[in-house]
């Protein structure tokens, strides 16, 4: 079923193609910090989850002929973003997540909500984030990203299978390991028993 809002992203995006930048600028507005989000938990480095972010946009404009009504913008800029990520993590052979509580290159928070009331809770919270983090650093780069399109994008299973170009099978089967994975990480940082 297509919704109003998938009807009215198409809008921007017809536009967009026929050369409307104000409904391009639009999209950006709305895709920027997730996009953002993703690359840089899965490249570790600010300034270049800068630059990809800024990459995937631009190869999106580029490519805004290519796209199809049929094919939802969030997957294909997804998809635009997640293979210019990788090339960048081949070229770099290594897999680095970063922590939500600070980026280790600049010194620059990216702050977890925190309802916390008293500093005990506060301090508990991070102890439980950095534990958290921990786990999916430790995570293979293919069940990181599956578990974080769905988690904190809250992508559909066809839509993750449709940015990655693997099967819904497949994506479902990634994120049930991906998350018994983490699962057994978080509880081995915890000092908790995996059999409990």
């Amino acid at each position: 079923m297509i919704s109003r809002t998938d009807d009215a992203e198409a809008e921007l995006v017809v536009r967009a193609q026929a050369g409307d930048h104000r409904a391009f600028a639009l999209l950006v507005g709305r895709y920027q910090d997730p996009v953002f989000r993703f690359v840089l938990r899965m490249s570790g480095i600010r300034d270049e989850a800068m630059d990809l972010t800024q990459d995937t946009f631009l190869k999106a404009y580029r490519s805004l002929p290519a796209w199809r009504p049929e094919a939802r913008f969030r997957t294909w800029l997804f998809q635009i973003a997640h293979n210019a990520t990788l090339d960048v993590l081949r070229r770099r052979q290594r897999v680095e997540f970063v922590p939500f509580a600070e980026d280790a290159q600049d010194g620059a928070v990216l702050e977890a909500p925190d309802s916390a009331p008293t500093p005990e809770q506060a301090l508990a919270d991070r102890q439980r984030i950095g534990m958290l983090e921990r786990a999916l650093r430790e995570l293979p780069a293919e069940q990181r990203e599956v578990l974080l399109l769905r988690e904190v994008e809250d992508m559909s299973y066809a839509e993750i299978a449709a940015t990655l170009g693997i099967g819904e099978g497949t994506v479902k089967s990634r994120l049930a390991r991906a998350r018994v994975a983490a699962l057994a990480h978080y509880r081995g940082h915890a000092g908790e028993n995996s059999d409990e």
